[in-house]
């Protein structure tokens, strides 16, 4: 495996103004002379953090878990205490280096996804159904060299864990705070679910019944969307579990007993490997040239 880390404002030559985020980090298969070159899906992880920090738990760990299964893993470090657009800018140009660099790092580029958590999932929703509304977003990359549109910044699929939605009724307070920088006007434009178009691209969604801080209302009023949107979608509710569960494991909870009693919750991101599969996202070998 090999680790590298890129300043996207600096590689897309973006003035970096109020932005502390948009650093990405590639977390790379390596090279063997023993097999035959293959093409991997992609995945870029969006930890989540209210829009205030980025939990180290559903970073590198989720990275390596889609990594070991054949994706070509990325972590996408967002601006923090920063309201749109610009983290969604920076969500923007990671899925266009990730395209652009997609000979170089041996990827699929119709095989992007981006997984999200809490507000990380927020900020994934968003570039899930990112349009030609987010006029504030491609007034600023829409005039670089490369040619940016929705459809080319817009993952191929999502996943989207326990994700913050709505900016109204069961909302997280903090994340729209954030977010919306304090302007009510852009509560209807920041929520998900009124968001989704049939040009949205397909989600997995899960949630969990218990979670208190983000209400699973959240999860099913996206589902309800994407229905009447006509998009595919895959929903998971489990019973129980608290918010930020990431994969559940030893590497990201403490294994006291009430954390080992919800590891099945893990589960999530082998059902979430199988929705992809199903659409597409496996390991291939590579054209002979």
């Amino acid at each position: 495996m090999t680790v590298e880390r890129i300043d996207l404002y600096k590689y897309f030559g973006v003035k970096r103004g109020i932005a502390t985020g948009g650093y990405i980090t590639a977390y790379l298969h390596a090279e063997t002379s023993e097999l035959e070159r293959k093409v991997r899906p992609a995945m870029i992880v969006l930890p989540g953090g209210g829009y205030g920090m980025l939990s180290e738990r559903e970073g590198e760990p989720i990275a390596i878990k889609y990594l070991v299964n054949g994706y070509q893993a990325f972590v996408l470090e967002y601006s923090l205490h920063t309201a749109y657009p610009v983290p969604l800018i920076e969500a923007c140009l990671a899925v266009a280096y990730v395209r652009d660099n997609a000979d170089k790092f041996r990827i699929d580029d119709a095989k992007v996804c981006a997984v999200g958590f809490s507000a990380g999932g927020h900020l994934t929703g968003m570039l899930a159904t990112v349009g030609d509304g987010d006029t504030a977003v491609f007034d600023v990359i829409g005039g670089l060299k490369r040619r940016f549109t929705p459809d080319g910044v817009r993952p191929n699929a999502v996943v989207l864990s326990y994700p913050v939605v709505t900016m109204f009724e069961a909302t997280h307070g903090g994340s729209r705070d954030v977010i919306t920088g304090g302007d009510e006007s852009l509560r209807e434009k920041l929520s998900v679910d009124l968001r989704v178009t049939d040009k949205a691209c397909p989600a997995f969604i899960w949630h969990t019944f218990e979670d208190d801080c983000v209400d699973v209302k959240n999860a099913l009023m996206l589902a309800t969307a994407y229905k009447k949107a006509g998009v595919p979608f895959g929903l998971h509710i489990f019973e129980k579990g608290w918010h930020g569960l990431s994969l559940c494991n030893a590497e990201t909870h403490n294994q006291t007993e009430k954390d080992i009693a919800l590891a099945h919750i893990g589960k999530w991101a082998e059902l979430s490997l199988d929705f992809l599969n199903a659409r597409g996202f496996v390991v291939k070998v590579a054209e002979r040239k």
